[in-house]
């Protein structure tokens, strides 16, 4: 059954399915006009490594979530902790030259160490390992993908990470050239984070959860609106919500939502090496041990947000791989998908956001890193508003300029998809008795398409099938049980309510308290056209 407050979709990973219990609860007793140092927006691992840093430093911090702890992005990470990073290092040296390719590296295992220290200095238990990371031919048989493994050993070394070539990994079938990192690491992200709330709260932040924010006023001192009419006010406010909600077009042109795949399997109790494992296959995979040695996790499969009319069929195709690859692989444990952000250079976007002053500050843009990226910012984010600049302030400035390439190809998708709205396939059936409980479909009225979702009780609910962000045509994710627009990543969930910005604002609803065969009558119909 799709829960709401899961926040991300109908699908439970690992680790959400791990937790023993749920955490006491973090809900403030701040009074609607209320006033603090910082606000957060988003209780993922970025707003809360931000939160944490601050509130050690003595700042007053209230930190706000449209649901729980952690319950997004962030429970829906495989949890790679890694400062090999999956944009390769001899691509950053084109994008953002030797120096900035190993200012990334830097950075990331400054993540890392910062990740391990928190954990040791509250005490968290979330599996956090320092492991090693194998890069390898995802066909062994390609000379072109050895020769890219040569070119990243040398861009990698020159970043100035612990890599060596050596002639296989703990795997059989990955043959010839495999790339060995060490000083890599993995995490249970879902303990991790909760772990970080509770010691937020004993520092005394404070939380607000399964509380949208509906609206952002810039002014002096800033005005934060969450549902129900309250508002509270901060000096300064970060943004850490996977993808701005502040922010309606900038930031959205310089990065691309993916989905990608994830599932974990039971196997033997250390037949397969503690370690993280990363092909080059196209889309690649992307593998590690968790549990006690006896879980391993699969992932990959990406492909853009809602550009994919047989979602699930990724994880067929990522069960069949790991059988022929892992015969250790045995039953299926969960399977779950999450959201990838792709920034058209292929590092985060930190710091101020371009449209708003300096004291509204952002994160975005993971790039298949979020754990790392996450744990930088709250670093970069929390110095940036005690007073201090750090080394890597300039690498990940949200305004900085793009590659002019790769940001048109991602626009030009982007103008396709606004095209859909007119061309793009919709269902042949057109009654909602139609629909089977827990499916959904696009129909057409007239010339106007209707997101139609029957629930598990029967009930059928219908929404303008258009986003409320920039117009852009949802659709149907079967999935995840979510609505997505393939222009710039929101989701929605069934009955069209928002579980991933940049939309704020819920699909314009279609009254659904009519019988299902009635033909009814949108609400809101001149907004939503």
């Amino acid at each position: 059954m799709y829960d709401p407050r899961e926040t991300s979709g109908a699908s439970r990973s690992l680790w959400v399915t791990n937790v023993r219990a749920e955490a006491p609860d973090l809900e403030s007793e701040a009074t609607s006009g209320e006033k603090v140092d910082v606000i957060v927006v988003g209780a993922g691992i970025a707003g809360l490594s931000t939160a944490y840093h601050l509130a050690i430093a003595g700042k007053s911090v209230l930190v706000i979530d449209r649901g729980r702890i952690a319950r997004g992005e962030t429970a829906r990470s495989t949890a790679h902790v890694c400062s090999a990073l999956d944009d390769r290092f001899y691509v950053l040296e084109q994008l953002h030259g030797q120096e900035g390719a190993k200012l990334a590296a830097t950075s990331h295992e400054h993540a890392i160490s910062s990740i391990e220290a928190i954990v040791q200095r509250e005490a968290i238990e979330c599996g956090f390992a320092r492991v090693d990371g194998y890069l390898f031919a995802g066909d062994p048989n390609q000379a072109e993908q050895h020769e890219e493994l040569e070119k990243e050993l040398a861009a990698a070394r020159r970043a100035g990470l612990i890599v060596e070539a050596i002639p296989d990994a703990p795997l059989s079938f990955a043959a010839g050239t495999v790339l060995r990192f060490k000083h890599q690491a993995q995490i249970d992200p879902l303990a991790y984070t909760r772990g970080l709330a509770h010691a937020v709260q004993g520092n005394g932040g404070r939380f607000v959860l399964d509380a949208a924010v509906t609206k952002i006023d810039d002014a002096s001192p800033i005005t934060v609106h969450i549902e129900g009419g309250r508002t509270f006010q901060a000096d300064h406010v970060v943004i850490a919500t996977n993808t701005p909600i502040i922010d309606i077009v900038t930031m959205h042109t310089k990065q691309a939502a993916y989905r990608s795949y994830a599932m974990a399997f039971a196997i033997e109790r250390g037949s397969i090496e503690r370690a993280l494992y990363w092909d080059t296959a196209e889309p690649y995979h992307y593998v590690r041990v968790a549990g006690d040695d006896d879980v391993l996790i699969v992932g990959g499969e990406d492909h853009k947000v809602g550009q994919s009319s047989e979602p699930e069929q990724a994880w067929v195709r990522l069960e069949a791989w790991t059988r022929t690859h892992f015969p250790q692989a045995s039953r299926v444990l969960e399977r779950w998908s999450g959201q990838v952000w792709e920034p058209m250079d292929s590092l985060a976007f930190i710091g101020r956001n371009p449209s708003s002053s300096e004291r509204v500050l952002i994160v975005t843009g993971d790039s298949g890193n979020g754990i790392t990226h996450g744990a930088l910012a709250g670093s970069m984010l929390s110095e940036r508003i005690l007073g201090r600049r750090t080394d890597f302030d300039d690498l990940y400035e949200p305004s900085r300029k793009m590659m002019q390439g790769r940001a048109a190809g991602e626009n030009l998708n982007v103008a396709v998809s606004y095209g859909a709205y007119i061309t793009s396939a919709i269902d042949k059936r057109t009654e909602p008795h139609e629909l089977a409980p827990g499916e959904g479909m696009i129909v057409r009225r007239g010339l106007r398409r209707i997101a139609q979702y029957r629930d598990e009780a029967g009930v059928v609910h219908e929404c303008a099938a258009v986003c409320t962000h920039l117009g852009g045509p949802v659709h149907w994710n079967a999935a995840e049980r979510s609505w997505d627009c393939p222009c710039h990543g929101a989701r929605f969930d069934p009955k069209g309510r928002v579980i991933t910005g940049p939309a704020t604002r819920d699909l314009h609803v279609i009254d659904d308290s009519a019988p299902a065969t009635t033909e009814q009558t949108v609400r809101g119909e001149q907004a939503a056209e």
